[in-house]
């Protein structure tokens, strides 16, 4: 009954590929108590289910550009804190995600040693151990780079995938477990009470769930100029200075029946209608008791825009929101939100702000232009790919990986294509902060990068291995599974320890970090289901990025290592 499906995807194996994608994303979706596999684990499986079935040739050459395309995506994603977190706050949580990536990668080269796996199985161990499936295709290039029969390298390449779906249940489930409910236990910390306070010393507000107030710190109101009003005669730069630190705007006046623009020069008049935009205790209590409120529906109709902006200045960058509220050059113009690295940033007078967040201002249309300049790039959306440096950076990125080599062992590994255009991404990424217009591709195509490449290469990989997967999965037996097990959790404790009591990290902080450096998403999800907050992505990002990167590598290294 089989026989028809199968030599179908033999004939047609293009069509196994997008079957093992279809199924493996419904699959990877699927809760089981809460939690999933995701898409690439479940196309991994997926893979590995129609290889029994189907014996599907695989292209190298498309497993290789679909993997190229996710690791620029990853890189150019990452880029823009990357650097900024080398520099300042994120030092902890990135000297974290190296001891965490670096304790993982011994336990998991001692493991291969002890358990006598050869260098597929051992690269598997770190992917799925790890939780960092792009290991698979950098330990993929490094076996083919061997000078071992092809046979050979092919049966090793499979292991890969044996190993990494063996590892990655634990792996996945251990990192949640450890930074929602183990790691909190351990540290002897009230897990709420910890975000809480941590909220309050950043000055973040919480609201429930889908309920807003109705109260507005911001508002805009018509006020009549009075005869004997303070402010009759004076110019607008005059009156402003009455009330400096109030942040009182005047955002335009009717004068005559007539709509006026807020020249600093001109002089209010009595009878005059102005617009003042302020918080609303200061216009409550302060501008109230002396002025007389009017409704003038048609001066208050502003225009307003909101726009996304780039921060790539340094007169923003490094500063906390506090900060910048004070500035003469923010006046009317506010904030609805920070994005970090692709993560929502909690909104606080203490939260400080980083070259390459994505701020979504909000203001006066006249005015909101020129303070996106003094912020950045406002980012317009696109919906065109700069294929010229997407092109070139790959290919140089590649280069750069074939030419410089890592001494491992008693051997000399080379950085590898993969890991070189992983960092050309990253530079691109980068780069964006100083060029904004520089290498532009849309966050859809970024998106369909960086899911469909690793999906695709992940569901190859698992159709390669399908045929052999249990036979190989019999000769590695249950000490496999156990020894992922210690090379999941061995990093998690380092990292709690060190984070703790040698980096002096907050908890909550640590937590958020512990996630990031195993880049595991999911993890910070229950961090923050625990908690009952979304501060510790504060941790998080810093982290992530430095875990990527060098975990990714880790699949060229124990290779190096395993077959040196």
């Amino acid at each position: 009954m089989l026989e028809w499906p199968g030599a179908f995807l033999e004939k047609y194996p293009e069509f196994a590929v997008f079957l093992a994608i279809g199924v493996g994303t419904w699959f990877g979706a699927l809760k089981f108590g809460g939690f999933s596999f995701g898409a690439v684990t479940g196309s991994l499986f997926a893979g590995v289910l129609i290889g029994q079935v189907a014996h599907v040739e695989i292209s190298s050459q498309a497993k290789s550009l679909l993997f190229l395309l996710f690791l620029f995506g990853i890189g150019y994603s990452v880029g823009p804190q990357f650097m900024t977190a080398l520099k300042r706050d994120g030092v902890r949580p990135i000297a974290l995600a190296v001891m965490m990536a670096v304790s993982g990668l011994v336990t998991a080269y001692a493991v291969a040693r002890v358990l006598g796996l050869d260098a597929g199985f051992a690269a598997g161990l770190v992917s799925g151990a790890l939780t960092e499936s792009p290991a698979m295709g950098t330990a993929t290039e490094a076996i083919n780079a061997l000078p071992l029969p092809e046979a050979e390298r092919a049966r090793l390449v499979a292991h890969i995938a044996v190993a990494d779906a063996v590892c990655y249940l634990f792996g996945a489930l251990g990192v949640i477990f450890f930074c929602g409910t183990l790691g909190p236990r351990l540290l002897g910390i009230d897990l709420k009470a910890e975000a809480l306070a941590l909220e309050r010393q950043l000055g973040i507000s919480r609201a429930r769930p889908g309920v807003v107030s109705g109260w507005r710190r911001v508002e805009l109101r018509a006020y009549r100029i009075a005869a004997d009003s303070p402010v009759a005669g004076l110019t607008l730069a005059e009156a402003r200075e009455l009330r400096p630190g109030h942040r009182l705007f005047i955002q335009r006046i009717r004068r005559d029946g007539a709509i006026i623009p807020p020249e600093p020069t001109l002089r209010l008049q009595a009878g005059d209608v102005i617009a003042l935009s302020g918080l609303r205790e200061v216009l409550v209590q302060e501008v109230g008791p002396h002025a007389e409120e009017v409704e003038d529906r048609e001066l208050l109709d502003i225009p307003l825009a909101e726009r996304e902006v780039l921060v790539a200045r340094g007169e923003v960058s490094g500063k906390t929101l506090g900060a910048l509220a004070q500035s003469d050059w923010a006046r009317s113009i506010y904030l609805n939100g920070i994005t970090r690295g692709g993560e929502a940033i909690p909104l606080a007078p203490g939260t400080v702000v980083e070259r390459g967040d994505l701020l979504r201002i909000v203001g006066p249309d006249a005015l909101i232009t020129e303070v996106a300049k003094r912020i950045g790039t406002v980012v317009q959306p696109t919906e065109n790919t700069d294929f010229v440096v997407l092109g070139l950076a790959i290919f140089l990125g590649g280069v750069v990986g074939v030419l410089v080599q890592l001494p491992v062992g008693g051997m000399h590994i080379a950085l590898s294509t993969s890991v070189g255009t992983l960092l050309a991404g990253l530079l691109v990424g980068h780069l964006r902060t100083r060029l904004p217009l520089f290498g532009r591709i849309p966050d859809g195509a970024i998106s369909l990068m960086t899911t469909l490449g690793l999906s695709a290469f992940v569901a190859m990989t698992g159709l390669h291995a399908g045929p052999i997967f249990f036979q190989a999965l019999a000769e590695a037996g249950i000490g496999l599974f156990l020894g992922g097990i210690l090379v999941t959790m061995v990093p998690m404790f380092v990292g709690l320890y060190a984070g703790r009591y040698l980096l002096k990290m907050h908890p909550v902080l640590l937590l958020g970090g512990l996630a990031g450096a195993q880049t595991m998403t999911a993890g910070l999800a229950a961090l923050q289901d625990k908690s009952g907050s979304t501060v510790g992505v504060l941790g998080y990002t810093p982290a992530v990025p430095i875990g990527h990167i060098l975990l990714t590598t880790w699949g060229t290294v124990i290779v190096g290592l395993i077959a040196g």
